[in-house]
């Protein structure tokens, strides 16, 4: 399968955070956990992403850019998985990790506490549609299984998500703004190996 850019930053229609198949990364900066995934541009499918390598670590990759939702309510990517964790329990700590996962993060600012974020993850063995906090965090970082193990690896899946629909369902507020979006390919609670590819990341009006 050969994946074509789906942004471009001249459109006004579109706010690209990751234009990682014209080979930039502005504005990422990695946030380490627990030993530092590996993150780097490379070809793929005669394109350029971002390639994950985690090794039993977990870090990621944080873009802070005000967003209106007024205006782009829509988060749009592209990710594929090389290989899957096994059967981790994704409730429990030790099963924590996740092969790739994309944060959408509203920031409570000095009040830490009213930070909030949506966790879309490419889950072990939750099914897909699954809801649930996260071990860690609680409710202020809730978990949404957009694929699970019945999708296939070495296979780009392309996703949409209504951010201010999302938000509504899970937390119960209407947001019109995030602060923050992030990527993280984690290994760390399970010890496990895995590759991940991450493609263009962009807000849209529909």
């Amino acid at each position: 399968m050969v994946l074509s850019s789906l942004v471009s930053a001249g459109e006004a229609d579109q706010m690209v955070l990751g234009a990682f198949s014209s080979g930039q990364l502005d504005g990422w900066k990695p946030r380490v956990l627990m030993g530092e995934t590996r993150y780097m541009l490379t070809p793929i499918d005669q394109i350029q992403a971002l390639r994950a390598d985690s090794h039993a670590c977990a870090s990621g990759l944080v873009k802070n850019t005000r967003v209106d939702l007024r205006q782009y309510p829509f988060l749009n990517w592209s990710w594929r998985i090389e290989n899957r964790l096994g059967e981790l329990n994704e409730q429990s700590k030790s099963g924590d990790d996740y092969a790739a996962r994309i944060y959408v993060v509203v920031s409570g600012g000095w009040l830490f506490w009213k930070t909030k974020a949506i966790n879309y993850v490419w889950a072990n063995t939750s099914p897909k549609g699954h809801i649930w906090p996260n071990v860690f965090a609680g409710k202020q970082a809730m978990m949404m299984a957009l694929r699970s193990a019945e999708d296939e690896i070495a296979t780009w899946q392309f996703e949409k998500r209504n951010i201010v629909a999302d938000f509504k369902k899970l937390f119960g507020e209407e947001i019109q703004t995030v602060d923050a979006v992030a990527l993280m390919t984690d290994t760390d609670n399970g010890n496990g190996e895995v590759t991940a590819f991450y493609g263009d990341i962009y807000f849209s009006e529909r």
